[in-house]
């Protein structure tokens, strides 16, 4: 099971997320927070962290806040010592959070934007360009297709480093050399796209607000 979280950041509610919820974490992490200059942008990551940690005490009924998060040398976030998976996605106003046990996990969400769309063509396979260009909604293919592909190099664990022209996304499946990774929607806000990656069929998930 795929256990997918979300929420909205709110000016209103900034004094009191930052005061009962960024004291729990380490220092490092605080002083990270605090050194955002818009409070969108410290919200997005503190409420991605918060999202996280309440969503395993929900799942799994234990505190991780005893739980060390490390990065791989691609800065994919992981538990030391832990067996879930977990990856975090923010855009716009919203905050996603993908859990699972023991399959690779990605997940990202996009605001659908006014783009400059002949500057995203070299991004694309020569399949999804087309689709893309030839769709009656521009903008909201070409980010239909960015977050399948996002999504799955998150997955991968490889991140940027790997070009997103050197696979292609058909019916929900993607593969990097020799590995698949397969994909569904979530459908959060008419106005962003969202997709979550693993390397297992994905049969269900459960989606809930914060």
């Amino acid at each position: 099971m795929i256990y997918i979280y979300y929420s909205y950041i709110s000016e209103d509610n900034c004094e009191s997320l930052f005061e009962n919820e960024l004291p729990k974490f380490s220092p490092d992490y605080q002083d990270r927070i605090r050194s955002y200059r818009r409070w969108q942008d410290a919200q997005l990551s503190l409420l991605g962290r918060v999202i996280l940690f309440k969503a395993i005490e929900q799942i799994y009924n234990y505190d991780p806040s005893s739980k060390e998060i490390l990065q791989t040398k691609y800065n994919k976030p992981y538990f030391k010592d832990d067996p879930v998976q977990f990856n975090i996605s923010h855009s716009g106003e919203i905050v996603v959070c993908a859990i699972c046990e023991k399959s690779l996990i990605g997940i990202d969400i996009e605001i659908i934007s006014e783009i400059s769309i002949e500057d995203c063509k070299w991004q694309m396979r020569e399949n999804e360009w087309d689709t893309i260009i030839s769709s009656d909604k521009i903008e909201e293919s070409f980010f239909n297709y960015w977050t399948q592909k996002e999504a799955v190099i998150k997955a991968n664990g490889l991140g940027l480093t790997i070009p997103l022209t050197t696979f292609e996304v058909l019916d929900g499946i993607a593969q990097i050399n020799d590995q698949k990774f397969f994909l569904k929607e979530i459908k959060i806000d008419e106005r962003y796209k969202c997709y979550i990656s693993s390397d297992r069929d994905i049969d269900e998930f459960f989606l809930k607000k914060i």
